[in-house]
């Protein structure tokens, strides 16, 4: 309309997608459509401000896209340079060069450009073509890399769930990484039994490093390398709800072993990180007598997460982990597992004997609600939390037996559970409990859909403010390791480096 500016500059490039409707014209491109039309007409900056009545400075300012013009004077300029409005209001940039420079300035004045700290280019006929082509090539190069390592929260599940579907093909067992801890043991002369805070010290030092404890570990870090001087930085206080900090430091002398580098995408950072846990999980609880002593059990039919983790000294988490990486491969049980935080959200999980995990639309099952019919739900109600809590569940995909436990962390309570289908829960310890109950989720009335009556007594008196976490509207840590600060941890390094 006469009197009104036009809308604000779009940050994409003038070009209608498919399904969309024809691309907003800019201040950029109408500039430029002002510049070619006048030079084409053999006017100079002096002839068209003469004609519309304006300095020269001005014209200048809408040309180079510095201000948005309003309607009145493009009509104004319309009739000096003898052509119709929609001749300056068309999307499209005048020329391939003209399209170029339009593109460099929407570049030079974005946030990925200013971010980078240096100076932009002066933008003009002087500006070679081949330079203006490789400076833009590689700023989408830039852009491209930004955009993989801020991966949102969508790609963050797409990477989960392809990952739980490639492990759940292999039937979470890694042998390449078996064959790597039982390597590493021998070369430190470990044959049998619990794997001692002293033998994680000499695999440490087997590998080149020293260990070093320190009360000012960077808070986002659970530990710290440094490949230039061989050191391994640990926490002295150990870590809650651990008596050392052994876990650790084999999993950070994991991936050393196995060679990490720095994780492309998210997916990568996620591959590594299991590998990583698994092989820690590997030395812990060695492959042949970890089989020995659940063979054993299983011909007792007294199978049992706790007797696990008693005998090699691990936590209940790590024995419930490594319980399915060797389960299904050396006894033939198919088996799930489930991390799940107090509150009712999946954190961790794993299956491949049919139980069908919440999930949404993607099929990723981290941070879905769990039924509370279920055994990770309801062991939160149990007051003994010195013994296992095992239940029956009838779900929609079958009968499952499931033990679980609670465990306290800094981030609040999580329960840990190991679930087998019915046909195999002849092997276990816990078989004959008399606890049972039936889900019937995903079916929303199960447990997510109120009762009609409290419904109709509250359903328009209730208003809870809700707790969500940042994270539900924020793109996921960007970064080569997401959450870590870059910056504390080298500032830790400078403290601790010797001197040279």
């Amino acid at each position: 309309m006469p009197g009104q500016a036009l809308g604000r500059v779009p940050s994409q490039a003038a070009t209608p997608e498919a399904g969309q409707a024809e691309a907003e014209p800019d201040a950029l491109t109408i500039g430029r459509r002002i510049r070619h039309l006048r030079t084409s007409k053999g006017m100079t900056l002096d002839d068209l401000a003469s004609a519309i009545d304006r300095a020269p400075s001005q014209v200048s300012t809408l040309e180079n896209g510095k201000r948005e013009p309003k309607f009145s004077q493009l009509q104004t300029i319309a009739r000096a340079l003898g052509v119709g409005v929609d001749d300056l209001l068309s999307a499209e940039a005048p020329s391939e060069r003209d399209g170029l420079e339009i593109e460099l300035e929407r570049v030079q004045r974005g946030p990925l450009f200013a971010s980078l700290g240096i100076e932009g280019v002066r933008i003009g006929k002087s500006l070679p073509h081949d330079a203006l082509t490789t400076i833009l090539a590689l700023h989408r190069e830039l852009e491209r890399l930004h955009t993989e390592r801020a991966a949102t929260p969508e790609e963050a599940r797409r990477a989960n769930g392809e990952l739980r579907d490639d492990m759940r093909a292999k039937d979470n067992y890694l042998p390449e990484l078996e064959q790597v801890a039982k390597e590493l043991l021998a070369d430190v002369g470990h044959t049998s039994g619990p794997l001692p805070q002293r033998m994680a010290a000499e695999i440490a030092a087997h590998l080149g490093f020293t260990l070093h404890y320190v009360s000012d570990l960077p808070h986002s870090t659970r530990s710290v390398i440094d490949t230039r001087n061989r050191r391994l930085y640990l926490p002295s206080k150990g870590f809650r709800g651990r008596s050392n900090t052994r876990s650790a430091l084999l999993q950070a002398l994991a991936s050393h072993v196995l060679d990490h580098t720095e994780p492309g995408d998210y997916g990568e950072f996620l591959r590594q990180r299991v590998e990583a846990n698994y092989l820690a999980a590997a030395l812990m609880v060695p492959e042949k007598p970890g089989v020995k002593f659940l063979r054993d059990a299983k011909d007792e039919r007294a199978i049992a997460i706790e007797d696990l983790r008693d005998a090699f000294g691990v936590s209940f988490e790590t024995a419930a982990h490594r319980f399915t990486n060797l389960a299904t491969r050396h006894l033939g049980i198919p088996v799930h597992f489930m991390k799940v935080h107090e509150s009712g959200i999946l954190h961790k999980a794993y299956e491949n004997d049919g139980v069908r995990f919440p999930s949404d639309a993607l099929g990723a099952v981290e941070g879905q609600h769990v039924c509370k019919q279920w055994t990770a739900r309801r062991v939160f109600d149990v007051e003994d939390r010195f013994n296992p809590y095992a239940q029956y569940t009838d779900t929609t995909s079958g009968t499952y037996w499931c033990t679980s436990r609670v465990e306290n962390t800094s981030d609040g309570a999580f329960s840990v559970s190991v679930g087998v289908p019915f046909a195999d829960v002849k092997w276990f310890e816990g078989r004959d409990t008399t606890e049972r109950t039936a889900s019937r989720c995903p079916d929303e009335s199960c447990c997510r859909r109120p009762p009609e009556d409290l419904s109709a007594k509250w359903g328009d008196f209730a208003w809870p403010s809700a707790r969500p976490h940042a994270s539900m509207l924020a793109a996921m840590p960007s970064g080569a390791y997401p959450g870590v600060e870059t910056t504390e941890v080298y500032r830790f390094l400078e403290r601790h480096a010797p001197e040279d």
